[in-house]
C-alpha cells in the first residue's frame, strides 16, 4: 500500500524503479550481438550456445506470473529488492562464466529474478501517482521498458566490440546497485500484506504453458516445426496446460489470479491490444538487425546506430502521450499510434537492397512515434478502472500476455522469412534460363554461369533478393495487422471517472 513517505518520495522511488526495470529489459537483447563471441570464448556450438537466449527467456516467461502473489505474501518492497540482488549477482556470474552450462544456468537464475521487476515496477509507479497523473508515469515507465530492448544491440555492440562479451553483463553491477539503495532508503515498508493460499494447480498448469509456448516458439523454426517430436509434445503439453488453468481459474474457489481481472474490460481489451503491441515491437526488432547485417552488409555497431532513431521516437512520443491522454480520449490515441505504426510499414514494404539509411532512419522514427503513442495509452487503459488490490497481478498479467505477443510475433515473422526466402529463391531461379544466350550475355562477368565462381555467386546474388523480398513480405504482414487493429478500437471503453480505487488516496 502507498503511503505519504512513498509520495513524499516519489522523485528517488521513480529513479530506482525504472533503473531495475531497464536493467531487466535491456538483458531480452543485449546478449544477442555478443552470441558469436561467447560462441567461440566458451567452445559451444550453434545450438548450445542458443540457449543462452533461451534459457533466460523461458525462465523469466515461467516466474513473471508469479510475481503477483509474491508482492502481496512477502511484501512488495521486499520481493523487489531481493529480485534486484539475485538479478545483479547472476550477471556478475554471467560475465565470470567459462562454459555453456554456467552460462545458462545463470541465465536462469537471471530470468526467475528479473522476472518481478518489470510488472512490480509498473505496480509501484501506478500507486505512488495520483490518477490524473496515470499518463505521465505510464509515459516515464515505457520510456525505459521499451527504449531498453531497442537500445540493448547497440550498447551490446560498442562494449562487446570495445571491450568483452563479458561486459554486457558486468554493466548491470552499478545500476542494480543503485536501484537496489534507492529502493531500500525510499519506499516504505509493507504494513498490509495480501496472504491469499497458494494456488499450485493453477501456477502449474500456466508455467506448463508458458514454458512449453515459450519453448516451442523458440526452437521451432530450428527444429523444423511439427517435423519434429519435440514440437509435437511442447504444443500438446501448452494446450493441456492453458485448457486446464482456463477451467480451473473460472470454476476454482481460490484461482491463482483474481477473476476480477477478468470482470474488467478495460483491462481485459487493453491487455489485449498490449499483445498486438508486442508482436509489432519485437517482430521489427528481430527481423531488421540479420536483415541489415546479413543483406546490407552492416557492422552490428553500425546496425545499433542506424536503429536508434526508432528508440528515439518511442522516447519522444512516450512524453507527448503522457500530456495528450490528460487532455484527449485515450482512445484517439492509440488511433494515432496505429495509423503511424501502419505508416512506417509502408515505408518498410518498399525497402531495397540499395537503399541508403534515409529510409531506414525515417520508417524508425515514425515507428518509435507510433509504438510510444500507442503503449502509453493502452497502459493507462488497462489499469483506469482496475481496484488499487489488483494491480500487482493486473500488471503481471498485462506484461506477461505483451512479452508471449512478442514471442509469437518474433517466431512467426522469422519463420515466414525463412519459408518465404525459400520459396523465392525458387521463383526467381527458375527464371533465370542460364542457357538462354539473351539471358548470359546480360549477365555481369562475375556472374558467369560457364564458372564455378560465376555461378556460386549467381546464386548467392539470387539468395540474397529472395531474402529481402521475404523480409519485404513480413513487412507488408505486419502492416495488415496493423490496419486490422483500427477496429477492435471499438472494443476499448472510455474510463470514466469513477470505478476502481481512488489512486491519490494515501494509506496512513
Amino acid at each position: 500500500m502507498t503511503t505519504e513517505q512513498d509520495v513524499k518520495h516519489r522523485l528517488p522511488i521513480t529513479i530506482s524503479v525504472l533503473l531495475a526495470a531497464i536493467m531487466t529489459s535491456l538483458d531480452t537483447t543485449i546478449a544477442n550481438v555478443a552470441l558469436p563471441h561467447m560462441q567461440g570464448s566458451v567452445s559451444a556450438s550453434i545450438d548450445q550456445i542458443t540457449w543462452v537466449l533461451t534459457s533466460y527467456l523461458v525462465a523469466a516467461a515461467v516466474m513473471t506470473p508469479l510475481s503477483g502473489w509474491l508482492a502481496g505474501r512477502f511484501g512488495r518492497k521486499r520481493t523487489f529488492m531481493v529480485s534486484i540482488v539475485g538479478f545483479t549477482m547472476a550477471s556478475m556470474l554471467c560475465g565470470l562464466a567459462t562454459s555453456v552450462p554456467e552460462i545458462v544456468l545463470f541465465r536462469v537464475l537471471q530470468g526467475i529474478c528479473g522476472a518481478s521487476l518489470v510488472p512490480l515496477s509498473q505496480s509501484i509507479l501506478l500507486d505512488i501517482n495520483p490518477r490524473e497523473k496515470h499518463g505521465q508515469a505510464m509515459a516515464i515507465w515505457g520510456a525505459g521498458t521499451l527504449v531498453g530492448p531497442i537500445l540493448g544491440p547497440l550498447l551490446g555492440g560498442y562494449l562487446t566490440d570495445s571491450l568483452s562479451w563479458r561486459w554486457c553483463f558486468y554493466i548491470n553491477l552499478p545500476v542494480g546497485i543503485l536501484a537496489f539503495l534507492g529502493v531500500f532508503l525510499f519506499i516504505s515498508a509493507d504494513r498490509d500484506k495480501l496472504v491469499r493460499r497458494f494456488d499450485f494447480l493453477g501456477f502449474g498448469m500456466l508455467a506448463l504453458f508458458v514454458a512449453c509456448i515459450q519453448l516451442l516458439l523458440d526452437r521451432g523454426p530450428g527444429q523444423d516445426w511439427f517435423h519434429s517430436r519435440e514440437i509435437w509434445t511442447e504444443a500438446i503439453l501448452a494446450a493441456v496446460g492453458l485448457w486446464v488453468f482456463i477451467i480451473h481459474t473460472l470454476t476454482a474457489e481460490h484461482p491463482f489470479f483474481d477473476r476480477g481481472l477478468i470482470r474488467d474490460r478495460s483491462f481485459v481489451s487493453a491487455t489485449g491490444f498490449g499483445f498486438m503491441l508486442g508482436l509489432l515491437l519485437f517482430s521489427t526488432l528481430a527481423l531488421l538487425p540479420p536483415m541489415l547485417q546479413g543483406l546490407m552488409g552492416y557492422s552490428v555497431l553500425y546496425s545499433g546506430i542506424v536503429s536508434m532513431p526508432r528508440g528515439l521516437g518511442s522516447f519522444i512520443a512516450m512524453l507527448l502521450a503522457g500530456q495528450l491522454v490528460a487532455r484527449m480520449d485515450l482512445r484517439l490515441v492509440v488511433l494515432m499510434g496505429l495509423g503511424m505504426t501502419a505508416i512506417a510499414m509502408l515505408q518498410m514494404m518498399h525497402f531495397d537492397l540499395g537503399m541508403t539509411e534515409t529510409p531506414l532512419v525515417t520508417s524508425g522514427i515514425i515507428q518509435g512515434l507510433g509504438l510510444g503513442l500507442l503503449f502509453v495509452p493502452l497502459s493507462t487503459l488497462a489499469f483506469a478502472t482496475l481496484p488499487q488490490h489488483l494491480r500487482p497481478e493486473g500488471s503481471t498479467v498485462y506484461n506477461l500476455i505483451r512479452s508471449l505477443g512478442g514471442s509469437v510475433g518474433i517466431s512467426v515473422m522469422n519463420g515466414l522469412a525463412v519459408a518465404n526466402a525459400q520459396t523465392m529463391h525458387g521463383s526467381l531461379a527458375a527464371k533465370v534460363v542460364t542457357s538462354d544466350p539473351v539471358v548470359r550475355a546480360g549477365l555481369p562477368a562475375f556472374f558467369n554461369p560457364s564458372t564455378t565462381g560465376g555461378l556460386m555467386a549467381l546464386n548467392a546474388e539470387i539468395t540474397r533478393q529472395a531474402t529481402m523480398i521475404a523480409y519485404l513480405d513480413d513487412f507488408k504482414l505486419m502492416f495488415f495487422i496493423t490496419i486490422a487493429c483500427i477496429p477492435l478500437l471499438l472494443l476499448l471503453r472510455k474510463p470514466g471517472r469513477s470505478g476502481g480505487d481512488p489512486v491519490h488516496a494515501v494509506v496512513e
